[in-house]
């Protein structure tokens, strides 16, 4: 009976090898065949037998979104950031965080969570360093149908829906549109943008905001005696949504020199006023941003990098507990969605755009050594741009004007014709309302005139949307 059993035994064990065999031997092939999927895919990914020539590139950026990183945890004030590749990170608020603000568009209220693309941001932002953020002549010439259709866009109430009759567009703008750029790349080492945020009566900021180069304001936020010493009294740059513009004499009183920016569009309305102040007004020529904060504090912002090496920011709402919208010289309104300009301010100070000043951030010391610095950030600059060209099929690039979509070339004189009218008030007449148009190329700081040489005597304007490539590039005759 035993013999029997064993017998049985044996034959249902060499029934069972060969199903056993067969099972190792269909996992072996399957774990081969993913291998080679994965090689094959690697390597056409390459292009380079399974190496990424890029690996450089994206180790400097991964580095870099470390350093992103530990800054968000240092500054952040309970914001953290999330690695996901060597571009890509998340920012986040942490648990308990309380979103009060309701987006009646998608019926949903602000999330706790924004996704960032590090390596367009970084991009986007140090363009701005070299670009020139003033409408201009020069750009309505280079640019294609610049006069017919562009300029049409930026006059209200024209009539028309292109300047079919180029003369009339002229008359329009002439006041507003000088020649070539009034103002220049590094031409102040600091500036302080000082937006209308109610936490500026919590501080006392106004000594340190007044000891910057160059002050920007934006629209009706008053400057006196009242406020002095939560908003300093310095007043140099105003960007002005079209709005305020229709108050700028009332805005203005008290500044014969305060330079006026309007954001969006002028109106016919505003040459008469124009003609009768001796302030120097222009309008923003930049692009819309369509994530990340809105509003005239982050073209500001623009603006202010721009002209300057470096930008503090002041009365922006960036601390938490942030419930409602306040001006500190009016009652509480209506405004931006608090939690998402809070995490993209902090992305941008972690990306050395801008330095933050707020209620919290005063009772310590501040500690700018845990931001990137500027070699750390022209390297990861210099691999992000690298690889975008790569997938753009722009390997070699053309150093900075890699991204001229359309090139152009000053007049013979170099500078055209200032802003005005013949039929200005005398008050206008005899004012320095034009004195940045003819500002002398020696009088301009020495890192300004060395950054003008490093460019080739050559402005660069974004022309649409929130491209990175779509630069119009106008050549100008090198100073000596």
């Amino acid at each position: 009976m035993r013999g029997f059993k064993s017998s049985s035994a044996a034959v249902a064990a060499g029934k069972r090898r060969p199903t056993v065999l067969l099972l190792l031997l269909a996992v072996l092939a399957f774990t081969v065949l993913v291998v080679y999927i994965q090689s094959s895919f690697t390597a056409s990914v390459s292009g380079n037998g399974g190496s990424d020539p890029y690996e450089g590139e994206k180790l400097i950026l991964s580095e870099f979104q470390m350093s992103v990183q530990q800054c968000v945890a240092s500054r952040g004030l309970g914001l953290t950031a999330h690695i996901v590749d060597h571009c890509k990170l998340v920012f986040k608020f942490p648990e308990g965080t309380n979103s009060t603000w309701y987006n009646a568009q998608f019926k949903i209220y602000e999330p706790l969570e924004y996704p960032y693309d590090v390596c367009e941001a970084i991009l986007l932002w140090e363009q701005y360093r070299n670009m020139t953020t003033v409408l201009t002549r020069e750009y309505l010439d280079a640019r294609p149908d610049g006069w017919l259709e562009y300029a049409a866009k930026r006059i209200a109430q024209l009539g028309a829906d292109k300047c079919y009759n180029h003369s009339l567009c002229e008359e329009h703008l002439n006041l507003i549109l000088p020649g070539s750029p009034p103002f220049h790349p590094r031409q102040f080492q600091s500036c302080a943008v000082v937006g209308n945020s109610g936490d500026l009566l919590k501080t006392e900021f106004g000594e340190e905001i007044d000891g910057h180069d160059a002050v920007i304001r934006d629209n009706e936020a008053p400057v006196n005696e009242k406020y002095a010493k939560y908003v300093g009294l310095k007043r140099d740059f105003r960007l002005v949504v079209r709005g305020a513009a229709r108050n700028m004499v009332t805005i203005l009183n008290g500044s014969d020199d305060e330079i006026l920016i309007i954001k969006s569009v002028t109106h016919r309305d505003f040459n008469k006023m124009i003609k009768e102040i001796p302030n120097p007004v222009y309008l923003f020529q930049g692009i819309v941003l369509r994530r990340g904060a809105k509003g005239t504090g982050m073209k500001s912002i623009e603006l202010a990098l721009s002209m300057c090496d470096i930008v503090d920011i002041y009365g922006f709402t960036v601390d938490p507990g942030y419930t409602e919208w306040t001006r500190y010289f009016s009652t509480p309104r209506k405004g931006h969605n608090p939690l998402q300009g809070r995490a993209y301010y902090q992305l941008l100070e972690c990306l050395g755009v801008i330095r933050i000043h707020s209620p919290m951030r005063s009772k310590r010391k501040q500690d700018w050594s845990v931001v990137p610095s500027r070699e750390t950030i022209n390297r990861a600059h210099a691999a992000a741009l690298s690889l975008k060209r790569n997938q753009a099929g722009k390997a070699n690039g053309l150093g900075p004007f890699g991204s001229c979509k359309v090139w152009g070339t000053a007049g013979a004189n170099g500078n055209g014709p200032v802003s005005g009218s013949p039929d200005m008030s005398d008050t206008r007449k005899n004012s320095k309302y034009n004195k940045w148009e003819v500002l002398p190329f020696d009088s301009l700081r020495k890192e300004a005139q060395e950054h003008y040489f490093q460019m080739g005597g050559v402005s660069l304007y974004k022309m649409d949307g929130n491209k990175l490539d779509d630069l119009v590039c106008v050549k100008h005759q090198m100073q000596s």
